[in-house]
C-alpha cells in the first residue's frame, strides 16, 4: 500500500487520510476518490491530498475484516456490516460467550494491522449484545499477512455462545437445632431466581438434618434432574465434612473442594449418577455475584466444568466488595450492545403519479413493495419497525400483517409527508438512537443495504447522519441520529429532511452501495415498467 502526500493529478482510486477541502470542496476522510472527485479539487486549486493508493495485493479494510470475522464466528452470533475496516459481532442467544483466547493471542500477534478484541471469557452475554469487534488499522492489509490470520481462525470457530438450556434443578437443604426456616424459604426464592435468570428451573426442594446418612438418603430420594444443589446448615470444611461424606455414601464422587474465588472459596463440585451436583457456599444464599454463579452458568450454557476449570477461575475471581470503596457493580458500565436503531417505513401516500393504482400493493418479485421495504428493516434487526399508513390504510396494515411491526394510521397523510413523518418519530418512542427512514416505494432495498448504513453510523466518531451514495450520487434511506428528530418535526407540507443534511455536513458520512438501488424508487408507471423489463 502507497501511503502519504499524492499529487491530485495521481490520486484517483486513493482512499482520504484526512479531509480535503480546498475552495468549497470538501471530501471527508475515508473517501475513495473517482475521476470526477479529482477534477473538482483540480478545478478547486488544491495540489496534494494525504492518502493511500492500495496495491495488487492488498485486500481493503472492510472486505479483510468481513473474511476475518466470517472465519472467527461460531454459533450464535451475528455478523453486522464492516465500515472504516471495522466488523462487530453480536449474541443473537442468552448464553455464556466461549472463546479460543490462544488463537485470538496468536491471531493478534501476528499482524499489528489485524486485530480482534473480544468481551472476557465466559461473560453471560443477552441477544444483542456485543461480544467482540475485529479491526483493520490501515486502508487496506496484504493478501498473505490476512491468509495467515484466516489460517489461524480456520477449522473451529474462535468464539461462539453457548446458549442457556432449561436446566432443571433440585435444591437439598439441612438443618441443625438452630437453622431458620425463614433463611432456607429465603435459600429456595434466590436459588429460585437465579435458575430462571438462566432460563432454568427449580423443580423443588427437600430438607433433611445436618448428618451424613441423613443427607444420603435425601440425595438418593431427591428425583430426577440435570443438577443436585445442595445447601448445607453449616459450611464445608473438608473434603471429610457432611456434604463431601454424604456425596460419596450416595455413590457419588467428590471432584474439586475450595474455589480461587471470592467470595464463593467454599463450593464443592461433585458428580452422582453422571449428575453434577454442587455444594453450594454460604454466600449462594444471597443473590450477590458470587463463584456458584460463575459454575451454574456454565453447566446452564452446557458447558462442561472440571477441576482444572475450577481452578483456572482464580484470575479476575476477586468479587469481594470492599466496605471503603463504592461497590464494583455500582460502576460497572452497561454492557456494549449494537446501536438501538428504529425503522420508519413510510406507506400513507396516495400514489398519485402511478394514476389507478397504489404503487405500494404492486408485486415485485412476488411480494408488494411494501413487503420489500418492511421485509428489509426486519432482516437488518432494526426496531422497532414503524410502519405509517394513511391512504387505503386496511390494505397496507393487511399487507404487513403477522410480522412484528407497529402501526401507526395518520389522518393528515393529505398534507404531506412531512406529516407521516412525525407521525412515524412519535411512534418510535424514547429508546431508540436513531432511525433508518425507509420509502415502500423502493423494492430493491434490502437488509443488507439498512445494514451498511447502521455500520456505518457512530455519533461519537462524527457519524451522526448516513447517507447512501451510489457513483458519487445521493440515495435512499438516511439513517438520522435522535438529535435531528426535534428538527425533523417541524417540517410542513409535502417534504422530507432532506435540507437538514446540507446543514450539517461534519456529521454526515456516506456510504458507497454497490448497486443502484438506493437510487431507485418506483412512483411512475415508467419507472415500474423499467424496473419490470430489467428483471425481466
Amino acid at each position: 500500500m502507497r501511503f502519504g502526500i499524492l499529487p491530485v493529478d495521481q490520486a484517483e482510486g486513493a482512499v482520504l487520510a484526512h479531509s480535503a477541502r480546498s475552495n468549497g470542496v470538501l471530501f471527508k476522510k475515508g473517501r475513495k476518490l473517482s475521476a470526477d472527485d479529482v477534477a473538482k479539487l483540480r478545478a478547486a486549486g488544491a495540489e496534494t491530498v494525504i492518502g493511500a493508493l492500495l496495491e495488487d495485493d492488498d485486500v481493503a479494510e472492510d472486505r479483510a475484516a468481513e473474511e476475518l470475522a466470517i472465519a472467527a464466528a461460531g454459533p450464535s452470533v451475528r455478523i453486522a456490516e464492516a465500515f472504516t475496516g471495522r466488523v462487530n459481532l453480536f449474541a443473537d442467544s442468552h448464553g455464556v460467550l466461549v472463546l479460543d483466547t490462544a488463537r485470538i493471542d496468536r491471531l493478534n500477534a501476528h499482524d499489528e494491522a489485524i486485530t480482534v478484541a473480544t468481551l472476557p471469557p465466559f461473560a453471560v452475554v443477552e441477544p444483542g449484545q456485543m461480544l467482540a469487534t475485529v479491526k483493520i488499522i490501515p486502508f487496506a492489509v496484504p493478501r498473505a499477512a490476512l491468509d495467515a490470520c484466516l489460517a489461524i481462525a480456520g477449522g473451529s470457530p474462535l468464539l461462539r455462545v453457548a446458549a442457556f438450556r432449561p436446566l432443571a434443578a433440585r435444591l437439598v437443604q439441612t438443618r441443625l437445632a438452630g437453622t431458620s426456616p425463614k433463611m432456607l424459604d429465603k435459600t429456595v426464592e434466590v436459588t429460585r431466581s437465579r435458575l430462571e435468570s438462566l432460563g432454568g428451573r427449580l423443580l423443588g426442594e427437600t430438607r433433611c438434618e445436618h448428618d451424613p446418612d441423613a443427607l444420603a438418603l435425601a440425595l438418593r430420594a431427591a428425583g430426577p434432574a440435570d443438577i443436585l444443589l445442595i445447601a448445607g446448615a453449616s459450611a464445608i470444611t473438608d473434603r471429610r465434612d457432611v456434604l463431601p461424606a454424604a456425596i460419596e455414601a450416595a455413590g457419588g464422587r467428590v471432584h474439586q473442594f475450595g474455589m480461587p474465588v471470592d467470595p464463593g472459596n467454599l463450593l464443592l463440585l461433585a458428580e452422582l449418577d453422571g449428575k453434577p451436583v454442587l455444594g453450594l457456599p454460604g454466600c449462594a444464599r444471597s443473590p450477590k455475584l458470587n463463584g456458584f454463579d460463575w459454575v451454574l452458568q456454565r453447566l446452564a450454557a452446557g458447558i462442561e466444568v472440571t477441576p482444572a476449570d475450577v481452578r483456572r477461575m482464580g484470575v479476575g475471581g476477586l468479587l469481594m466488595e470492599i466496605a471503603t470503596r463504592p461497590q464494583p457493580r455500582e460502576l460497572k458500565p452497561a454492557a456494549p450492545h449494537a446501536p438501538r436503531i428504529g425503522a420508519i417505513v413510510l406507506a400513507a401516500g396516495r400514489s398519485s403519479r402511478m394514476v389507478d393504482r397504489n404503487k405500494l400493493f404492486i408485486e415485485v418479485d412476488g411480494r408488494p413493495m411494501l413487503r420489500h421495504a418492511v421485509d428489509a428493516a426486519l432482516g437488518a434487526h432494526l426496531s422497532p419497525v414503524v410502519v405509517v399508513t394513511g391512504h387505503q390504510r386496511e390494505q397496507a396494515e393487511a399487507t404487513v400483517a403477522g410480522l412484528p411491526v407497529k402501526l401507526v394510521h395518520n389522518p393528515d397523510y393529505a398534507e404531506g409527508l412531512s406529516t407521516s413523518l412525525r407521525a412515524g418519530l412519535d411512534a418510535l418512542g424514547d429508546m431508540v438512537d436513531g432511525a433508518i427512514v425507509c420509502l415502500g416505494d423502493m423494492p430493491r432495498i434490502t437488509a443488507r443495504h439498512l445494514g451498511r448504513l447502521a455500520a456505518a453510523y457512530n455519533p461519537v466518531e462524527g457519524r451522526a447522519l448516513v447517507v447512501p451514495t451510489r457513483h458519487g450520487k445521493r440515495g435512499n434511506p438516511v439513517l438520522w441520529d435522535r438529535r435531528f428528530f426535534a428538527a425533523m418535526r417541524t417540517l410542513a407540507g409535502d417534504v422530507g429532511a432532506r435540507h437538514l443534511i446540507g446543514e450539517h455536513a461534519e456529521e454526515l458520512v456516506e456510504v458507497e452501495m454497490d448497486d443502484d438501488a438506493t437510487l431507485l424508487d418506483v412512483d411512475t408507471p415508467e419507472a415500474l415498467a423499467a424496473l419490470e423489463s430489467a428483471g425481466a
